[in-house]
């Protein structure tokens, strides 16, 4: 069963966010979705709303597993045996800087970052189309926020 984890501490009601958890669903069996804290930073009644709102959302959805976690993200994949991790972008930027961080984690750990946008209007639209459009010289300004 191929497995991904989808961190963040993020509000399941944004924009887009559906959008990431259905396509993730297309690509992998299951998905972790994984709330960050840091008890010295959040509230933990935030952490709790977030929880079970999220909870609420997938109840129906045997594929989605809500957990939350306070170590680095690699650590959680690796205890729920992720081959990879799913990350949001909204722009061009954010994708770049996405890339970079995949390699580094690719390079430490193994385990694969799949990079999609976000935005509604871009959602068809994977982090590997963008990058080939770039390589054969394609204008990607479109995709600029």
């Amino acid at each position: 069963m191929r497995t991904v984890i989808f961190p963040g501490s993020f509000n399941p009601f944004t924009k887009g966010h559906a959008d990431i958890v259905e396509r993730g669903l297309q690509l992998f069996d299951k998905m972790i979705i994984a709330i960050g804290y840091n008890e010295q930073k959040v509230a933990e009644g935030d952490v709790e709303s977030r929880l079970s709102s999220l909870k609420t959302l997938y109840a129906d959805d045997a594929r989605v597993e809500v957990v939350t976690y306070s170590c680095l993200t690699i650590e959680v994949a690796r205890q729920y045996d992720a081959c990879a991790i799913l990350r949001s972008v909204r722009s061009i930027k954010d994708y770049e800087y996405e890339l970079q961080m995949a390699d580094v984690n690719h390079k430490l750990s193994g385990i694969e970052t799949v990079v999609l946008f976000a935005r509604p209007e871009l959602a068809s639209i994977s982090s590997s189309v963008v990058r080939e459009l770039q390589h054969f010289g394609h204008d990607t300004s479109q995709f600029m926020v």
